[in-house]
């Protein structure tokens, strides 16, 4: 018998199914999804430049990626034992943490980008540009 593949729309379903699971199930993932309405609105604001905004989609990719390995982890150490066992423990904490390191990441890299928006406004201000 051959292993039969499932058609491509069925595996991109799936992962919509998943996204869509994470946002609702998860407050973590919502928080993240209110940090990229947030800094989008604001983004559009200021005008970020496209570099800046490859910049922030890259983040924000990262940031809900992460979260959503991060609740993949957490429900099948959940699934295999509800006992606390160090190995389960190591696990979750090394799934929460990767996500904490990255979103700290993210955080410095918007923040230098509105810093430095902030920062050329104020100088051309000064100067009598703006």
């Amino acid at each position: 018998m051959k292993n039969r593949k499932q058609p491509l729309f069925k595996s991109f379903g799936y992962a919509f199914e998943g996204i869509w699971t994470g946002i609702s199930k998860e407050r973590n993932m919502k928080i993240h999804c209110l940090a990229v309405i947030l800094v989008t609105a604001v983004g559009t604001f200021v005008g970020l430049t496209p570099m800046e905004w490859c910049i922030c989609l890259l983040l924000f990719g990262m940031v809900i990626s992460l979260e959503l390995v991060n609740t993949a982890v957490e429900a099948v150490v959940d699934l295999v034992t509800e006992e606390r066992k160090p190995l389960a423990k190591i696990a979750k904490d090394t799934a929460a943490g990767a996500v904490l390191y990255g979103n700290h990441g993210c955080d410095h890299r918007v923040y230098h980008i509105y810093t430095s928006f902030y920062g050329s406004l104020r100088c051309s201000r000064i100067a009598g540009i703006a």
